[in-house]
């Protein structure tokens, strides 16, 4: 079913741009001040983005531009640079320094932020004390893990500082008839924390559990009720690649693929629309950054964070370019390391947005879900950069940890002033 009429599109255009969305009821067009035309050259792709309604049980479709036109719907080569924008380091530590608050004698426990890990099952432990410490190293007042009884008291023993709820459960524990009963205690005792929290992060070491997902499917559905901030990794991104309404337009959720959990992705999201990711599911270097602002704009215009050489970000409406540091050792904990780095930053941007006067970082994005994806992935890279000069090929996560918050790890150039402000 077509649901938008544009003459001056071609059928197959229409087809692939808004179609098979059958609780659409209007679809409403607003493209910058550019006629909607085919002759239009500066805004040749349009992509549906779903968005709240106040019509029970339906939705409505905003139509939005995308600049350049994949090669095989153009018919020549793409220029997926000119979409991108790489963040210089003045950048970068400008966004940090913007988006951290300063240490505030006044200020009270859990004000610089709470978060909370959805993760932590037997076979995996280490992955959310990761994300967990990180997000206290980097200056969350509280950071909690929610996971199995299983990894509770292992967790617990690595740190105290680590507030420890061994409220998930798995198949293999509860005997059939009871999951009901079982489900509806794990989601009691979730519901009355999560409105404390000001981020959740849902995947590290959450195991593939079938029992344990549904479990988390509806933690998700809380959080976004109550507009909580949402990073997904590890195997939440399996959750979310399987089910993706439970994250499609919600624009607090930040998804942080590797570069094959990013692929199985576009084959799932874009399995009916391969031509809008040039008529293919393999992901192509020189086209990543048109494939994810593509990507996250079918997803309703959430924030993809596309971990790699490059880390790309966007949120359909730009793609942001983070390749300063890094390091070539790539042991495992890193990304659990990302994912608790972008959820301080992130709940720091939000919180701040509403009273923050400099207006410069609207050059980059109005949107703070965007600038704590950016802040998140600039310090991991140049935590892991330093751990690296340092260790070399015996770096592991841990080393990384160990310099998270240092000033060193935020000394920008030209006197930018370091995220460890007072």
């Amino acid at each position: 079913m077509i649901l938008c009429r544009i003459a001056s599109f071609p059928k197959f255009f229409l087809k692939d741009v808004c179609s098979s969305e059958k609780s659409a009821v209007k679809c409403s067009y607003s493209l910058c001040n550019h006629t909607i035309t085919r002759h239009c050259k500066r805004y040749q792709i349009l992509h549906c983005i779903p968005y709240s309604s106040t019509i029970p049980g339906r939705q409505r479709l905003i139509i939005s531009c995308v600049q350049q036109t994949p090669a095989s719907i153009q018919g020549k080569s793409s220029e997926s640079k000119s979409l991108m924008e790489n963040l210089s380091q003045v950048d970068a530590y400008q966004i940090i320094n913007a988006v951290t608050p300063p240490l505030d004698q006044g200020r009270h426990k859990g004000q610089a932020g709470k978060i909370a890990v959805i993760g932590g099952c037997r076979e995996y432990t280490g992955a959310p004390y990761f994300a967990a410490i990180s997000a206290l190293k980097i200056g969350a007042d509280l950071s909690h893990v929610f996971c199995t009884q299983d990894a509770a008291t292992v967790i617990k023993s690595y740190s105290p500082e680590l507030i420890v709820h061994p409220v998930l459960e798995e198949s293999y524990n509860i005997k059939f008839d009871e999951k009901e009963s079982v489900r509806k205690k794990v989601l009691e005792d979730v519901k009355k924390w999560i409105e404390r929290f000001d981020c959740l992060v849902v995947g590290p070491g959450l195991g593939r559990d079938p029992f344990l997902l549904e479990c988390v499917a509806e933690i998700i559905q809380l959080a976004r009720q109550r507009n909580t901030p949402i990073v997904i990794d590890g195997d939440g991104l399996f959750l979310v690649t399987n089910n993706p309404e439970l994250v499609a337009g919600y624009p607090l959720a930040i998804l942080t693929p590797n570069v094959n959990e990013h692929k199985r992705l576009v084959q799932k999201v874009m399995e009916q629309n391969l031509n809008l990711v040039g008529g293919k599911q393999e992901i192509d270097e020189n086209d990543a950054p048109q494939q994810l602002q593509i990507l996250a704009g079918r997803m309703g215009g959430l924030t993809i964070l596309q971990k790699g050489k490059v880390d790309l970000i966007s949120d359909g409406n730009a793609v942001y370019g983070v390749s300063m540091f890094g390091s070539p050792r790539r042991c495992g904990g890193q990304g659990d390391i990302l994912s608790g780095s972008v959820a301080v930053f992130s709940s720091w941007a939000r919180q701040g947005a509403a009273s923050n006067k400099d207006d410069t970082l609207f050059r980059f994005s109005s949107n703070p879900v965007i600038l704590g994806a950016i802040a998140g992935s600039v310090l991991m890279r140049k935590a892991a950069s330093l751990a690296f000069e340092q260790h070399k090929r015996s770096t592991v996560t841990t080393n990384i940890i160990e310099v998270l918050g240092n000033r060193s790890v935020a000394l920008g150039i030209n006197k930018v002033e370091p995220y460890c402000r007072m």
